[in-house]
């Protein structure tokens, strides 16, 4: 009996049960949905992720503080701190593989205009930071040097902000109080995405020097401003491995400290992604793994099934092994019926997984819409694994009832 045959029988069998066969089948809808709509779902979130990091470019580094055990001073950071402005000054001036260098203090501010009152986080920053970290203007204008050199009472607001204290009202040129302080508003940039206290449509920016003496957030280390962290966009992606040479001997020199004693660090945006790529890759495969234990237990519903059948099914076999069946042939049927119930079951999962995923493609993560990615090898591989399932958990109740014998199946009531 050719494979064809086999399975002409199998689906006349099958259909026969047609509610035993949907039920059976339950499992491995289940489980192969669960994979596509998990695996897709976890692959649209990395790819959000890398791709909300990899706007800024991939030539950037961050030089940060050491740790608090380090010589220095602590300015409520969460680690001491001798990075300043002048670092900043000098590394622009003296590295030549580095582009542009942007400074920032992040500080928590109540920020009130009329009868309205936000607390939110407020960013000292450079100039330079709009260009590294991609800030784009909306309405008015970007921070300058000369404000930060004058420390001037200005602030750039995040739209979220701006919407929040004077909803469709004119913002630019409006004087709102930060911590008591007046400031005036010369901007409002272009929404990024994002949600909470770390989003920048929610926050505000200043200059840093401004930050520093206005609302005593920030401090000094050797009579200088003290900054948090340091972007630097290097010249070209291969220049970033000379720029963190170049950066590490400038730092090290000013702050007259040895390779044992640094008190920075120096971050590879390039590691980030590797790094984030790794933990990403792992929580899906992870969940994909989970919504694989359902599959098993559908598995295991279809050798239950199979078993009843062969049971049911005892005098046909005699009937089919007394006129010339061979055993191949029976066990090639009931294998049959159980790869043509997982098959059919994941098929129909494909379609279930890849309608979950289009149901949950759109809904807002940190304010960003998540875009659910279904690959196609994601697919392929839940409809091979359902096929083994069914192949795996079918050789038993298959093989039982090749092996029957004739005459005992004959007299079986």
């Amino acid at each position: 009996m050719s494979i064809w045959e086999s399975i002409r029988i199998s689906l006349r069998s099958l259909g026969a049960n047609k509610l035993r066969s949907g039920l059976t089948m339950l499992g491995i809808i289940i489980g192969v949905g669960a994979v596509i709509a998990l695996m897709s779902i976890g692959r649209g979130a990395q790819a959000s992720i890398l791709a909300s990091i990899q706007a800024n470019g991939t030539n950037l580094l961050y030089v940060t503080p050491g740790s608090s055990n380090q010589g220095g001073v602590n300015q409520g950071q969460g680690s001491a701190n001798t990075l300043t402005l002048a670092d900043a000054v000098a590394i622009a001036a003296d590295a030549p593989s580095v582009a542009n260098i942007a400074a920032s203090w992040d500080s928590g501010g109540q920020v009130v205009y009329r009868g309205t009152n936000q607390r939110t986080r407020v960013t000292g920053v450079t100039p330079a930071f709009a260009t590294v970290q991609n800030v784009t203007v909306n309405d008015g204008e970007w921070l300058t040097d000369a404000q930060v050199t004058a420390k001037s009472s200005v602030v750039v607001l995040g739209p979220t902000l701006a919407s929040t204290l004077f909803g469709d009202a004119e913002p630019v040129g409006q004087t709102i109080k930060v911590n008591g302080v007046p400031f005036k508003v010369i901007g409002v940039t272009v929404a990024k995405g994002g949600s909470g206290f770390g989003s920048q449509d929610g926050g505000a920016f200043m200059p840093i020097t401004t930050v520093e003496s206005r609302l005593g957030n920030s401090g000094q280390f050797r009579g200088q401003v003290l900054v948090a962290d340091l972007y630097v966009q290097v010249k070209d992606a291969s220049q970033i491995q000379p720029a963190i040479t170049q950066i590490t001997d400038i730092l090290r020199t000013r702050h007259k400290i040895t390779t044992a004693n640094d008190d920075f660090q120096i971050v590879n945006q390039q590691d980030i992604l590797k790094t984030l790529t790794a933990t990403t890759d792992t929580l899906t495969i992870f969940l994909g793994g989970v919504a694989a234990i359902s599959l098993v237990v559908g598995g295991i519903g279809i050798m239950n099934i199979m078993l009843v059948s062969v049971t049911e099914r005892t005098r046909e076999i005699g009937i089919r092994k007394a006129i010339g069946a061979k055993k191949k042939d029976i066990l090639t049927q009931f294998l049959a019926e159980a790869i043509v119930l997982s098959l059919a079951g994941g098929l129909i999962g494909i379609l279930m997984g890849w309608g979950a995923a289009q149901l949950v493609s759109g809904i807002s993560l940190g304010g960003a819409p998540l875009k659910t990615v279904v690959d196609p090898d994601t697919v392929l591989l839940a409809t091979i694994f359902s096929s083994l399932i069914g192949l795996f958990f079918g050789i038993y109740p298959a093989n039982r009832a090749a092996g029957l014998n004739p005459i005992d199946a004959l007299r079986f009531e």
